[in-house]
């Protein structure tokens, strides 16, 4: 039976399907031989895939599930971009196969991150029209105001168009730094520091602490650990809502 290129591909384990498109947009794939592109379908059983000259492999494969606290300067991607030996998130798990994260965090941001085969799962969880909450520990400079805390719970004018409305609360306020909880269903790039600008109280430090039901608990930054049965249980149940 055919499907899309980018399921399949999810399926055998490679990424996320947003992140499979990027690779087929970049021509890292090929059908039978021939360069893919975006929108193609192939049938599994009768076809050849290859990513990087690699053939996929759709035999039933154990999913994993690994929750990391990512430290201050790792980048979390599978690989380096920009090829100058940046360390990344799959650096710091000594797990074999294919592994990749689920969203992102900013370079300098730390906190849970969530690493699977499971390319559905990860599917559910980024794609913007599921919209799963997350939330994050955030430290701005200054003690901002009730009116900038109104605004970014309403929404803030960003790329020239608002942002989602925000949960936002205010944990301690001191003179020169005021601690939040920031809950979002929105996740545009690096859209709390962006935000937090704008509204004349940059980000000194942010951590994100949960994403849908899955906490970062007492993990420290590099450590990270196979999710319990429940938890997997209950990332799957939130993404069947």
């Amino acid at each position: 039976m055919e499907e899309r290129l980018q399921k399949l591909m999810a399926q055998a384990g490679i990424g996320s399907r947003r992140h499979n498109e990027k690779l087929i947009e970049a021509g890292r794939v090929r059908v039978n031989g021939r360069l893919a592109a975006p929108g193609d379908k192939a049938d599994p059983d009768k076809d050849r895939i290859e990513v990087d000259g690699r053939r996929l492999q759709f035999s039933q494969q154990k999913h994993l599930y690994i929750a990391l606290h990512k430290p201050k300067g790792i980048i979390s991607s599978l690989e380096d971009e920009l090829d100058e030996g940046r360390p990344t998130v799959r650096d710091l798990i000594d797990v074999p196969g294919h592994l990749y994260p689920v969203g992102r965090l900013d370079k300098q941001s730390t906190g849970l991150m969530l690493m699977t085969n499971d390319g559905k799962l990860a599917h559910h969880l980024t794609h913007p029209r599921y919209r799963h909450e997350k939330t994050y520990e955030v430290v701005v400079e200054g003690r901002i105001p009730q009116e900038a805390l109104e605004q970014w719970r309403q929404g803030v004018m960003l790329d020239d168009r608002l942002t989602a409305p925000a949960k936002v609360r205010v944990v301690q306020q001191q003179k020169s730094a005021t601690h939040l909880e920031v809950v979002m269903r929105e996740g545009r790039k690096r859209q709390i520091r962006r935000v937090a600008t704008i509204l004349g109280h940059p980000v000194t430090r942010l951590k994100r602490v949960k994403i849908g039901p899955l906490e970062l608990g007492d993990l420290q930054p590099g450590q990270w650990r196979h999710l319990r049965p429940g938890e997997v249980a209950a990332l799957q149940k939130a993404v069947r809502k």
